[in-house]
């Protein structure tokens, strides 16, 4: 049975690597008809916040990614933590290490001046025949995992391929601190085991963890899993994501007016590929989806292209769906709807002009109310003799028994051939005085929306 887990860490932002990982591990689980477990690792107490959890599990609805077993929270699961360390120990597979904070630092420090690697020189590690001394009163000792001291870990790395690392490269990690709280290397460990996950898709930041996870495996007598590890996102100049360059997390993309299924579709993307497909749903994804095809190299985030995909999905978005998304852009500028056109017919006329939620709301506000042009489209386009042109062509639009783009768009020949102008000297003003920009869909649709009304008192002001 596939079961596979997204396993964040509640310590700020949910990033678009996790959600990526997310996605390949929900992916995964979904094609295969397998399980897909949410675990929220909060074992760092001083670092986790309610917030952060609240924005971990925001993101992931907002993104639609469904779980089916979750969240489970390390924080409640310590009692059964405390029972494995118990029995590592009483196998011999941990021990209790005494040395002070002060004993440590000096020992890095004698180590670097050597030019070693620095690590822990196993002083309290029961060995045949070593004699340890007294436990020194006073101090509470951490518990440390006893690691091979020889031989290799490898596994075969679904996405990297056969990945080897000597034991002598590792040293003997702390499972427990000294006030019992275990630490994040050994939960993971435990908390795969007893959810039975069968594969273990994540970032590539976690490939050094995996040989000490997998020798704890080992050491428990349990099953391993099969590991995927994800190369990480670079951004555009080939820089590992941050957040004071970039938009790194949920709540970034969906303040920049991004829609749920454009990020997914564009993540899935990102070190994964089905030919030359680039736009397809979720559906389509998890039935091409296969580990085998995850690139093992980082990759880049190309902000247009990320803009494209997500103009797509606006232009195929329903338009009652965009009205909530939009409606509330506007109030939050202070723009009133109630009066005017149905925001959704607007939202259709105007979508396919713009590549984010809030250029569309942009695009949206002058039928409501009306812009005040900019100095330089004044100068270009509304002269005296445009503004004597625009109220003989009020009185015209006024005269019209039925008001509909057809009817306006009927007025635009004769007018112009009696105006002696061409059709630019016509609708360039007309958009400048009555929506405030020169830049608009089809001037004669535009009029019928905002109504004739509005129209006419916009250009008799």
């Amino acid at each position: 049975m596939i079961r596979t887990r997204f396993a964040p860490s509640p310590t700020g932002f949910l990033h678009i690597g996790g959600v990526r990982t997310a996605l390949f591990s929900w992916a995964y689980a979904r094609k295969h008809g397998g399980t897909f477990v949410l675990r929220i690792e909060d074992t760092d107490l001083e670092r986790s916040t309610p917030e952060s959890v609240k924005a971990i599990l925001d993101g992931m609805h907002w993104v639609g990614l469904d779980y089916d077993e979750g969240p489970f929270y390390q924080t409640h699961r310590f009692d059964r933590y405390k029972e494995v360390i118990q029995q590592l120990v009483a196998a011999g597979h941990a021990y209790p290490c005494y040395c002070s904070k002060e004993e440590l630092e000096a020992l890095r420090a004698e180590q670097e001046a050597n030019g070693e690697k620095p690590r822990y020189d196993r002083r309290w590690r029961p060995e045949a025949g070593k004699t340890l001394p007294a436990a020194p009163a006073g101090i509470t000792p951490v518990i440390r995992f006893k690691n091979p001291r020889d031989g290799v870990v490898a596994w075969d790395d679904a996405v990297k391929g056969r990945i080897e690392i000597s034991n002598t490269e590792l040293d003997d990690l702390i499972i427990a601190r000294p006030d019992g709280s275990p630490t994040y290397n050994f939960c993971v460990v435990v908390d795969d085991l007893d959810m039975q996950i069968s594969h273990v898709i994540r970032g590539d930041d976690h490939v050094n963890n995996t040989p000490r996870q997998i020798n704890i495996l080992k050491a428990l007598n349990a099953p391993l899993p099969i590991y995927g590890h994800l190369p990480m996102i670079l951004n555009e100049d080939g820089q590992k994501m941050s957040k004071r360059r970039d938009a790194v997390s949920v709540v970034d993309y969906a303040d920049k007016g991004i829609l749920p299924e454009a990020l997914l579709n564009y993540l899935a993307r990102l070190g994964w590929g089905h030919g030359d497909d680039e736009l397809f749903d979720m559906a389509q994804f998890v039935e091409w989806f296969t580990l085998e095809a995850v690139s093992g190299s980082p990759s880049r985030f190309n902000n247009e292209k990320f803009l494209w995909l997500n103009a797509q999905y606006i232009k195929a978005a329903d338009n009652a769906r965009l009205v909530g998304m939009i409606a509330a852009r506007l109030a939050a500028a202070n723009v009133d709807t109630s009066h005017g056109p149905a925001l959704a017919d607007v939202i259709g006329l105007v979508k396919e002009r713009v590549q984010d939620l809030n250029a569309l709301a942009v695009e949206v506000d002058y039928f409501y109310t009306k812009r005040e042009p900019q100095a330089a489209d004044i100068e270009k386009h509304l002269s005296a003799d445009s503004h004597a042109r625009m109220l003989r062509f009020a009185d015209k639009l006024a005269a019209l028994d039925s008001w509909d783009a057809a009817s306006i768009h009927a007025l635009f020949k004769p007018f112009c051939a009696e105006e002696g102008i061409k059709m630019g000297q016509l609708g360039m003003p007309l958009r400048v005085l009555v929506c405030g920009t020169a830049q608009t869909p089809s001037v004669d649709a535009v009029l019928a929306l905002i109504g004739k009304e509005e129209v006419l008192r916009r250009m008799r002001a």
